[in-house]
């Protein structure tokens, strides 16, 4: 990821489009930020999601992963559940 990435992703959420001029977070969601790795910088809508699926983490499909085309995965941050930490890209 180049610089250039690095801004388009920073306070967006996850899955929205970078030229929506609404892409951060809406009132009345939750959302967790993620660390690290390619999608560092976003935030992940988890509005609706069960506690085993947060404690689960997320497989994030991305373009911006070292396998074009892959996930990224991201893994809750323990003692911290405002963040998932970037574990690795699966093709």
């Amino acid at each position: 990821m180049n610089g250039d990435d690095e801004q388009l992703v920073c306070g967006r959420v996850y899955g929205r489009d970078h030229d929506d001029p609404d892409s951060g977070p809406r009132r009345g969601h939750i959302y967790v930020e993620m660390t690290g790795g390619p999608l560092g910088g976003l935030f992940l809508d988890v509005t609706g999601w069960t506690t085993d699926e947060i404690d689960t983490g997320a497989a994030l499909p991305t373009e911006l992963g070292q396998f074009p085309g892959g996930r990224s995965l991201y893994d809750p941050r323990p003692g911290d559940p405002d963040h998932f930490d970037w574990s690795g890209d699966t093709p």
